[in-house]
């Protein structure tokens, strides 16, 4: 075993979780610091309209990426649950399929961002004087998204594998690459928004071309040869079978993002510019809750190959508790430093900051709800069960958001961004308590069916 791999079925669980689990946080940070290192210069350089072209991509381009991206997650099981079972054939064969389907699915986006980005905005609402910018910044984003499809399914063969420290190694290189583009670009060839779309193209780029290096360098079944590259059936109907359900929620989450945008948009330039500002924030307490989904994901697929339920159970309540603990903590912080971080990325609108805190006020204090939903999920699909949790997710999270959108919030009293934002924290518990009655009737059956 590679000295940089976790041992997941084997040795303490506490510690090797929590040692799987940093670097992927940290991982997870740099990559939020590409759209935080936009926001930051083109705030300070261009204006809070700036500010708001470029949040007013993250939901419409979140929807279409998020399809492709979810068969990233059927890699990723796909790969564990082999290395777990020691079948290096499927794992072999995994590997193998899983980067020519990256390819096919950045052409596929690439055509579809470049032609519809005005038109998707438009269906948004966004207003005139942001949607020129928004169009640009989406157009050369999706000109490069096959960087960003390769670097997402060779990074989930490493974590399967056990590695979380190489995808953190290559980020921090792309990530400096983008952060000192940004500068470049916008402040001195001043090409606005275009110049920070272009530096996270870029330092994708690269960090593609580091993660294929990596598979190439391995000496076990993860080991990326070009001559065997293609469609293996069973291995591409696995991934498809526990991915196409991850993505298609992933998607459905997106779409019920998208519907909330264009609530947010119907508010202005302030409030749009307040919101992506408090959602770029938000994020970062998204990708550390979120670690623990992915830590989830592969610790119960290998431990599930292996075998091994009772350790599989073990890895699902200690991620809960991580996230709850963590969750609660790290959102008391953050929305107490909540004026200082918004005046980070608006300088020059103290009504868009106090708008960005009327979304840290609602969304903050209940975040560990989204980490334990995240969790339960994950802890499905690393048993192989995708399907449930989708149709979970999608009645729970964006039937539930959809509905209350054209239900309560259109109720004058209730049409304020406040209620607006409670759909959200509603939508995660409800989630989380379904998701968790499924994994325990799953985890039975299958426990039953092997004894």
């Amino acid at each position: 075993m590679s000295r940089r791999n976790i041992d997941m079925v084997n040795g303490s669980l506490f510690k090797n979780v929590i040692s799987y689990t940093i670097p992927i946080i940290l991982t997870g940070v740099l990559q939020l610091l590409f759209n935080a290192a936009d926001l930051i210069i083109v705030g300070r350089f261009c204006g809070s309209i700036s500010v708001a072209a470029v949040g007013a991509t993250g939901a419409i381009t979140n929807l279409i990426v998020n399809l492709f991206v979810g068969l990233s997650v059927g890699t990723g099981v796909t790969v564990a649950q082999g290395l777990g079972a020691n079948d290096n054939k499927k794992v072999h064969r995994a590997v193998h399929t899983a980067i020519p389907t990256a390819l096919v699915g950045g052409v596929v986006l690439t055509f579809i961002g470049i032609t519809l980005s005005e038109t998707f905005l438009r269906w948004m609402s966004t207003p005139s004087d942001v949607l020129p910018l928004s169009a640009i910044y989406m157009k050369i984003y999706f000109g490069g998204i096959i960087f960003m499809m390769i670097y997402n399914f060779c990074a989930a063969i490493l974590r399967a594998a056990g590695d979380t420290k190489s995808p953190l190694i290559f980020l921090t290189i792309a990530g400096v690459i983008n952060v000192g583009l940004n500068v470049v670009f916008v402040t001195a060839v001043d090409l606005n928004v275009a110049g920070v779309a272009l530096a996270t193209t870029i330092s994708q780029g690269v960090s593609a071309i580091l993660v294929i290096l990596a598979l190439i360098k391995r000496s076990d079944a993860c080991q990326l040869h070009f001559s065997q590259l293609r469609f293996y059936k069973n291995e591409l109907l696995q991934i498809i079978k526990i991915g196409l359900p991850a993505g298609i929620q992933g998607s459905l989450f997106s779409f019920s993002n998208v519907i909330i945008q264009s609530s947010i948009n119907s508010f202005g330039p302030t409030v749009m510019s307040g919101n992506a500002a408090a959602l770029n924030i938000e994020g970062f307490m998204y990708i550390v809750l979120n670690a623990f989904h992915q830590t989830t994901l592969n610790f119960t697929g290998q431990n599930i190959g292996a075998n091994k339920y009772k350790r599989a159970k073990k890895v699902f309540l200690l991620c809960l508790a991580c996230v709850l603990v963590i969750g609660l903590v790290l959102s008391l912080c953050m929305y107490l430093l909540g004026p200082n971080l918004l005046s980070i990325y608006i300088t020059d609108s103290d009504e868009a900051i106090r708008w960005g805190m009327v979304r840290m006020s609602c969304l903050f204090l209940p975040y560990c709800l989204l980490g334990l939903m995240d969790v339960s999920g994950g802890a499905l699909r690393g048993m192989g069960v995708s399907f449930a949790p989708m149709v979970i997710s999608v009645v729970g999270v964006c039937g539930f958001r959809i509905a209350w959108i054209y239900t309560i919030f259109q109720i004058p009293q209730f049409h304020t961004l406040e209620w607006l934002y409670h759909s959200y924290t509603i939508s995660w518990a409800i989630t989380f308590v379904a998701q968790t009655i499924a994994y325990f009737i799953t985890y039975n059956k299958k426990k039953k069916r092997i004894k």
